[in-house]
């Protein structure tokens, strides 16, 4: 909904201040372009005499044009110091910018970005060099007229393009999600000092043969004594391993191998997996 307000009957800085006052939970937003705020703010500013006011009934205003304007407060003070500048002048506030008339002319257009893209294509995207260099020698050496504007592309603008919306919707790339590898066991060697009962662990996998998995090869080493345990489980997980860690385990040194009980050593080697 756009509501239209007549605010020229607002004449004293009274009437302002109980505007505001009587506002100040109403947000007023912009439905023009800044020439019509500009003027709003040259009509505002010339009604109430603004150089006249003293330095309160200066900051009223601004914090009314702030209010009805939309304007931040820092702009505001910047156009309230272009009007006093230029008081005198028939408009005395203007944008000192605005669209060109002649706007600058596209120099590569969405041909061109096609031959870039069917140039990146077939070889496999290069380097930047590497294109442009294709790119002149597509027009000087073997004289095709379509690569007379890309003959003379930069380096740094090739990357332009290729970051540009029409070469990107022509080369979409999905890259396929990558796993996460987290480590399941510590790879180091132990440090048995002597004592029986640290225990190295390798697994092989076996391989597949005609789509069928195959089964993962456990060797547990014992570090001193040599002692060797083979088992094979159908894959690496805690539902396959636990069960045949207590028959290395049992094979090792028994319930109570090395002081320690079955669970304890279990639990210690599962974790190492």
């Amino acid at each position: 909904m756009v509501i239209h307000m007549n605010e020229t009957r607002l004449c004293t800085i009274e009437q302002i201040e109980q505007f505001l006052s009587a506002t100040a939970s109403i947000e007023f937003s912009a439905t023009g372009d800044d020439r019509e705020r500009y003027g709003h703010i040259s009509r505002v500013l010339t009604r109430f005499d603004y150089p006249g006011r003293s330095k309160r009934e200066r900051g009223v205003l601004h914090r009314y044009l702030q209010h009805t304007s939309g304007y931040s407060r820092a702009q505001v003070t910047r156009l309230v110091t272009r009007w006093h500048r230029n008081r005198l002048a028939s408009v005395p506030l203007a944008k000192r910018y605005s669209t060109p008339a002649a706007p600058f002319a596209r120099k590569y257009s969405a041909i061109d970005v096609e031959l870039l893209v069917e140039m990146d294509k077939a070889h496999e995207d290069v380097c930047g060099p590497a294109i442009a260099h294709l790119l002149q020698r597509a027009y000087r050496e073997y004289g095709d007229v379509r690569y007379e504007r890309l003959a003379t592309l930069s380096v740094s603008h090739l990357y332009n393009l290729r970051k540009s919306t029409g070469y990107q919707a022509q080369r979409i790339s999905f890259t396929k999600t990558r796993p996460v590898c987290n480590a399941i066991g510590v790879r180091k060697a132990p440090s048995p000092e002597g004592r029986v009962g640290f225990v190295r662990i390798d697994t092989v996998h076996q391989g597949d043969q005609d789509g069928v998995k195959g089964v993962y090869h456990i060797t547990c080493v014992d570090a001193v004594s040599q002692w060797q345990v083979e088992a094979c489980v159908q894959g690496i997980s805690e539902a396959f391993l636990l069960p045949v860690l207590a028959l290395i385990i049992a094979q090792l040194g028994g319930v109570n191998y090395l002081g320690r009980s079955t669970t304890t050593i279990l639990a210690g080697e599962a974790r190492s997996f």
